[in-house]
């Protein structure tokens, strides 16, 4: 067995959410699930099968970010695997919806920072095993951060 690290392109002011899933519905219930969060989120989604045809399905509302979710999902190239990528909300909108979703087995991130995936190979194909979500922590937040991060949730309309 391989591992390897995969990078994954985010496009500019994008967040991604990765996941696993076990049928070609996938695709259109997660489809469902964006455009019902709200009218403003543009995304797109990619999910490749691990049997039959074996094909990349995709679909979304944006064309950008339907295409970065399909070379997401060439460069990861593991069976029922999907690859959310979203613009005008965030993961914390869709993200509990997602893992709800009857095809959805796990969710391995929801993300704006710079990601790659590890992925194991296999004669029998393959997996992602995790990610590595952004950077290793710098420090511990003292008041001064901790007061920063309130105002930004506020800020945000997260809390009042």
């Amino acid at each position: 067995m391989e591992l390897h690290e995969v990078a994954i392109a985010l496009p500019e002011d994008a967040n991604v959410i990765i996941g696993q899933a076990h049928f070609i519905k996938t695709v259109e219930d997660l489809y469902e699930v964006m455009v019902n969060a709200h009218g403003q989120i543009r995304f797109g989604i990619a999910f490749c099968e691990a049997s039959g045809p074996r094909l990349i399905r995709r679909d979304g509302n944006d064309p950008a970010l339907v295409g970065a979710a399909v070379k997401a999902a060439q460069d990861l190239a593991c069976g029922h695997t999907f690859v959310v990528f979203m613009r005008g909300g965030f993961p914390i909108n869709v993200l509990n919806e997602i893992k709800a979703c009857r095809e959805v087995c796990r969710v391995f991130c929801a993300t704006a920072n710079p990601l790659a995936a590890i992925v194991a190979e296999s004669p029998r194909g393959r997996g992602v095993l995790g990610v590595i979500d952004g950077g290793a922590p710098l420090g511990v937040e003292g008041e001064k951060e901790a007061a920063e991060r309130v105002q930004m949730l506020r800020r945000f309309g997260y809390k009042r």
